[in-house]
């Protein structure tokens, strides 16, 4: 039976924790003068401090006098909250330039940033204390991110089947991945050592009645907090607030006067705390006034009718945007249709096709295009030496430096097995053969490591060139003159570039 470590040890990928996060926890955890050491590691950055203090000054904490110095910030708020604030930061800022594809990496922060402010001021007004909430409502939905960073193609299916199945994130990840994001994130957290009072709350926020009686609190509130978020970024924002009106009053015996004011404080210090993260707030706002604002709109109709206006509304704002994802999604299968699966680069299919677009306008224009035939040197000596696993991570390493050292004009393709090929347009032999030296010299000085192992990994080019010939070139005479200058790169002693005769 697959346990949820055998799914992490085999399918997910963990990133290890940011090294000044490590550094505020261990510092935190010390009885003895674990401020002066705090300090010491905010003030080692000095953006960081900045945002720590705009926070301690910010209508969140509605502080009586302005802080000018962490002491100062720390003697108000206390270690714990500057603990957590800088926390935010610093995990934030790790995953906030992720890889993202089709992921709203940017929508993802803006609705944990107001489920973070959500959870500090729910807490607060339910008598549920510890400065933990703002920090385990801020990060109770990254489980989502690292499953999507591991996963981008299963995570979209997920995404899919939700949507069309209008069951809960929690069972459709299930169905996916035997696992779900709560307990992603539960278990990411615990293996960077922070406290069970942020990470337990995290592993049951979606189903806090099966939580230890310590932490179920902490939990119901994470619940209502991204409830609360999904009114300012989401759709229903009807059914949701009746759900959120209804859920409050039951638990916590709040009036609607008392939710409503909730509400809508959340929306005005989300603005400013997402301005301090440096995320755009978007539209937010008030959630009483985008009601008021679509009352106006409606006039004096009577309420029924008024709602079901709003439900329209909602439907036409629903099928928008069903219609921008589909086509997304359509986008997004046209280009895995052209994407090798292991290295991200083109494939064979499209680089066939993208050569043919190429000389057709080089022969239109009379303007050059260049060919490169490369060739990873000794590959099965590596497979056969360290593993087929192994030989994919070096075909990816290679990947990724011939990517880097191309222009961005230049198209990189699998050509297939360790072997690739490479169009430069506008580009004739000389150019050509200056680029081709530099991608031999980037593979032979990258270091590719295996569990801590060096691989020497060179390659060999083979390049060719319509400048070369006075007669127009096809695309299959080109490739087979790169093809035969690899092969001579090879013969001569490899890690080399070799000219193609035509």
């Amino acid at each position: 039976m697959t346990t949820v470590q055998d799914f992490f040890d085999e399918k997910v990928r963990l990133p290890s924790p940011p090294a000044i996060a490590l550094k505020i926890l261990e510092a935190v955890r010390e009885e003895e003068n674990s401020f002066d050491d705090l300090a010491r590691i905010v003030s080692s950055d000095p953006s960081l401090s900045v945002r720590i203090l705009r926070v301690a000054n910010s209508s969140l904490y509605g502080l009586s006098q302005p802080v000018d110095s962490l002491a100062q910030a720390t003697g108000m708020i206390g270690t714990d909250a500057l603990k957590n604030i800088a926390l935010s930061f610093v995990i934030v800022q790790e995953f906030q330039n992720a890889p993202q594809g089709s992921f709203d990496l940017e929508h993802f922060w803006r609705r944990a940033v107001t489920a973070a402010v959500a959870a500090d001021m729910l807490g607060a007004a339910v008598g549920c204390g510890g400065q933990d909430l703002f920090v385990s409502g801020l990060l109770q939905d990254l489980g989502v991110l690292i499953l999507f960073l591991s996963h981008p193609d299963g995570y979209t299916t997920v995404l899919d089947n939700k949507r069309v199945s209008g069951s809960s994130t929690c069972v459709v990840e299930q169905e996916q991945f035997a696992c779900d994001h709560t307990e992603v994130g539960y278990y990411l957290l615990s293996s960077w050592n922070l406290p069970d009072s942020i990470a337990m709350p995290i592993r049951w926020h979606h189903s806090a009645v099966e939580a230890e009686e310590e932490y179920r609190s902490a939990a119901r509130v994470l619940c209502f907090a991204d409830k609360i978020s999904a009114l300012y970024h989401g759709l229903h924002s009807n059914e949701k607030s009746s759900a959120v009106h209804k859920g409050l009053a039951r638990h916590w015996k709040l009036s609607n006067e008392a939710i409503g004011e909730l509400i809508d404080a959340v929306g005005e210090k989300s603005r400013e705390i997402l301005e301090v993260f440096a995320i755009d707030p978007g539209r937010i706002k008030p959630f009483s006034q985008i009601m008021q604002e679509a009352n106006e709109e409606l006039g004096e109709l009577n309420f029924s009718y008024e709602q079901m206006v709003l439900e329209l509304k909602q439907a036409k704002q629903n099928a928008e945007q069903l219609a921008l994802e589909l086509q997304r999604a359509n986008n997004s299968l046209r280009e895995l249709a052209y994407r090798d699966s292991l290295t991200g680069l083109y494939n064979h299919r499209y680089f066939q096709k993208v050569l043919e677009a190429e000389l057709d306008r080089a022969n239109r224009y009379g303007h050059p295009v260049s060919l490169l035939m490369v060739d990873i040197d000794f590959f099965k000596k590596v497979n056969d030496s360290y593993g087929h696993p192994v030989g994919d991570e070096v075909l990816v390493d290679v990947s990724n430096v011939l990517i880097r050292l191309v222009r961005s004009c230049d198209i990189v393709a699998r050509y297939g097995g360790e072997e690739f090929a490479i169009v430069l347009p506008e580009t004739g032999t000389t150019g050509a053969k200056v680029l081709a030296q530099r991608l031999r010299r980037g593979v032979e000085q990258e270091k590719i490591e295996s569990n801590g192992q060096p691989i020497a990994v060179t390659i060999s080019i083979g390049l060719a060139a319509t400048d070369m010939s006075e007669h127009v070139l096809s695309r299959v005479a080109l490739i087979e003159c790169s093809d035969q200058a690899l092969y001579m790169a090879k013969h001569n002693g490899r890690n080399r570039v070799e000219l193609g005769v035509i």
